[in-house]
Order: C-alpha cells, then sequence, then structure tokens
C-alpha cells in the first residue's frame, strides 16, 4: 500500500506533479515527494512546531508529576523511597505498555485525532490524582494516566516523519523534545513551591491545571495531517510489522541506546530529591523544585541536536552524548551543591541530546509503519525509565546515591558499546567496498 508507505495520499501525488502523466517530454519533471510538507519558514510549520510544544509541554509535565514530590509522598503516607518510586514508575510503564497498540489505533484514526484524545483523557485524570486516598490508588491512577499519553510520543514522531520535509525532520522532533524538558522542568518548579506552601495534593493540582491549559492549546493549533493515508492494522498484520522492524539491527540499537539513556534519567531524577532534602544538604522542597530549572539546558541540546548530527554524524552526536552524561554522574558525587547542580546540567544536556538523536534517526530509518517503529522506541525508552527509576530508587535506598550513580554508568558504557560496535561494522563495511571497487 503506497500511500500508507510514503505518508502521501494518491491525490498529493497528483497535485504534486505540475505535469500531465502523458507528458513525455525532457522537460517533463518527476514528482515530488516532499511537495506540499511543512518547512521552516512556510506556512503551517510555526503552528504546528507550537501545538507539538504544548503537547511535549504536557506529556513530561504530567509523566513526571509525583517526582519532585517524592520525599514529600513518603513523608506523608509513611513509605519508603522504592516503593513511592512507583508512583512514578507505574506512569513510565503503563505508558510503554500502551504506546504499541495506541500507535496501531493511529493508522486508523489519525494521528491528530489520536493525540487530541490521549491529551485530553490524561488531563482529566491530572485532575482526579489529588484526590488518591492512598498510596495503592495513587500508583493505579498514575498507570492508567501513562496509558492515556501513550498515544502521544509514538503518534508524534509519525505525524511529524509525514508532515515536515526530512532535511527539518530533526529539527522539528527536537522542538517536540524541547518541549519535553519544559514540561519536565516546569512540572517540577511548580510542585516543588506549591508543596512546600500547601502540600503535595495541591501541587498536582496544579499539574493538572497545566495540562488543560496544554491541551486545549494543542487542539487550536494543530495544523490537520495532509500526508496521513488511514489504514486498519489487525494482531496479525501488527505482529508482522513490529517483526519487521526489529529484524532490523539499526533500529533494534536505536532501541537500545534510547531505553539506556532513560535508564540513567529515570534513576537521577528520581533519586535527586531525597538527596537534596537530607544531608549534607537539608534543602527545603521548593529549592529541591527549583533545582529543576537545569531542563532549560535540555531545550537547548535537544533543539540543536540537528546541528549536532550535521557537523559530527549521528554516532560521533552520541559519543558526545555519552560522554557528557557520563562526566556529569561523576560530578554528581560531590558534597558541594554547586557541584552537583554542574552534573545535573550535563547528565540533562547529554540525555535530551541523545534522545534528539536516537528518536529522529529511527524516524529517518523506518521506511514504512513509523508509527509502530516509533512505539517500539517508545516502548523501549519508558522501560528504560520504569527500570531506571524502581532501580535507581533501590540502589540508593540500599547503599545510597554511589548506587544510583553506578547505575548510570553501566548504563551509559552499554549505549557507548553499541554505539562503537556499530562504528567499526561501519569501517568494516567501507573496507569492504573499497576493495570489491579495487578489484
Amino acid at each position: 500500500m503506497p500511500p500508507a508507505d510514503t505518508g502521501a495520499s494518491v491525490t498529493d501525488r497528483a497535485a504534486a506533479s505540475p505535469q500531465s502523466s502523458t507528458d513525455t517530454s525532457p522537460s517533463a519533471a518527476a514528482p515530488d515527494p516532499e511537495s506540499g510538507k511543512l518547512r521552516p519558514g512556510g506556512p503551517g510549520y510555526r503552528r504546528m512546531s507550537f501545538a507539538l510544544f504544548a503537547a511535549g509541554v504536557a506529556t513530561f509535565a504530567l509523566l513526571y508529576s509525583t517526582q519532585a514530590l517524592l520525599p514529600a509522598i513518603s513523608s506523608d503516607l509513611g513509605v519508603s523511597p522504592d516503593q513511592a518510586s512507583w508512583t512514578v514508575s507505574a506512569a513510565t510503564f503503563g505508558l510503554a505498555l500502551g504506546v504499541i497498540p495506541l500507535s496501531a489505533v493511529s493508522e486508523r484514526f489519525g494521528r491528530r485525532t489520536l493525540m487530541t484524545v490521549s491529551l485530553s483523557v490524561a488531563a482529566l485524570i491530572a485532575m482526579l490524582v489529588p484526590f488518591a486516598p492512598s498510596l495503592g490508588a495513587l500508583i493505579a491512577l498514575r498507570g492508567i494516566q501513562g496509558v492515556a499519553l501513550a498515544g502521544l510520543p509514538a503518534s508524534a514522531m509519525a505525524f511529524l516523519a509525514e508532515e515536515v520535509r526530512a532535511k527539518a525532520l530533526v529539527a522539528a522532533i527536537g522542538l517536540f523534545v524541547a518541549g519535553n524538558s519544559i514540561g519536565g522542568m516546569s512540572g517540577r518548579i511548580v510542585t516543588g513551591w506549591v508543596a512546600q506552601a500547601w502540600g503535595w495534593r495541591a501541587a498536582l493540582a496544579a499539574v493538572g491545571v497545566l495540562a488543560v491549559v496544554c491541551a486545549v492549546t494543542f487542539r487550536l493549533l494543530v495544523p490537520k495531517a495532509r500526508h496521513f493515508a488511514p489504514r486498519s492494522v489487525g494482531p496479525r498484520a501488527l505482529a508482522r510489522t513490529l517483526g519487521g522492524h526489529l529484524a532490523d539491527p539499526l533500529l533494534r540499537r536505536l532501541y537500545a541506546i534510547g531505553g539506556l539513556f532513560m535508564t540513567v534519567f529515570g534513576a537521577v531524577y528520581t533519586v535527586i530529591g531525597y538527596r537534596l532534602v537530607s544531608e549534607p544538604f537539608n534543602l527545603p522542597q521548593g529549592i529541591v523544585g527549583s533545582i529543576f530549572v537545569v531542563y532549560l539546558v535540555g531545550t537547548v541540546s535537544s533543539a540543536a541536536a540537528g546541528k549536532l548530527v550535521a557537523r559530527t554524524g549521528r554516532r560521533g552526536a552520541l559519543y558526545l552524548a555519552v560522554g557528557t552524561t557520563s562526566t556529569g554522574l561523576l560530578l554528581s558525587l560531590s558534597d558541594s551543591v554547586s557541584t552537583v547542580l554542574a552534573g545535573l546540567v550535563l547528565i540533562t544536556a547529554g540525555f535530551f541530546a541523545g534522545h534528539a538523536v536516537a528518536s529522529s534517526s529511527v524516524s529517518r530509518t523506518a521506511k514504512t509503519a513509523r508509527a509502530q517503529a516509533s512505539a517500539l522506541y517508545q516502548c523501549a525508552y519508558y522501560v528504560g525509565s520504569s527500570l531506571g527509576g524502581a532501580l535507581g530508587a533501590a540502589a540508593f535506598h540500599a547503599v545510597g546515591w554511589e548506587g544510583t550513580v553506578l547505575l548510570g554508568l553501566v548504563a551509559m558504557l552499554g549505549a557507548a558499546s553499541i554505539t562503537l560496535y556499530a562504528t567499526r561494522k561501519a569501517v568494516v563495511e567501507r573496507r569492504l567496498l573499497h576493495l570489491e571497487k579495487a578489484a
């Protein structure tokens, strides 16, 4: 089904060609497969960017709304850090479970429709979360909220891959990821100060209001899809599609790299609040929430990922992201607040750069069923977040911050090893090709 594979309908293709199909003259130009797609400076691109930015803000603000509040939740409900951490891991695990089936739904009903419904339902649940009577109820609501949010990430990547010109794709996805970083930052800062004044339940209510505003903004600004062709995806067809993507070694490597980066991010930001409110820092909840202003670094690094790839190549950018994140982890071992903050800056910059490079590479590598390719990436990514949050909190509960850092360094070693394998493989292939040409 060519229209589904390329993302362009037959009508779009016909409109893209200025020549009649019977014109066989030498001047007859081939149809431009990207005719009508959005480009920077073109009509609709700015509205699309703001809409997806708002969706990104809501996604991370909701998904990690309890993360900065974990010490307060532990104190109020009388639970340990590893128990409270499941209010974060339940949401990310729910998203990981829902992202693949909902990506199939997006093939039938459209990316724009699914993103609108997902964001609206997640915002509605956010208004119920503050009233959870117990830890179990809170974890259950957060899990359901994660499933609701699952319609956003994979659909957003596929929407951009279909509606934006290929040369602008990394930058467009970088803006969506930048929205993620702004959402993560603003959600944590707001919850930190609101919790200090009125408690963690009021803080969660404030995030719910933010999500409602983002949902309305997204619906008003997001442009209609012009290059989407609906198709039904049954269970067998979905299984074949997923199997085809998993058979691609490059996609497998990208999925693993995304999951490993998110393991570090989930571990660090789930546990850092506990570290900063205890000895030797003893920071108040509001100040701890404000520490997350370092997410602004993620906004810059993810938006600049396209330029980084242009200069160093995809693997070079990933090496730089791994090195930056690992350096930040080591700096975070210090007992100086300023040094820990510098470490968080580097961790955040490295993570968002690595995520933007890996996720955009998935969208460019998959030539068919992009929603499912992106969904597999998101599944690996949020499984990494769930494992990172749970294992990072368990390591902190058992041996302290050093255990959390060790977990992060092991994950970065894995990402570096995968990238190194790909580099060596590419070198060998180039040498073989050179020998064949010489022969």
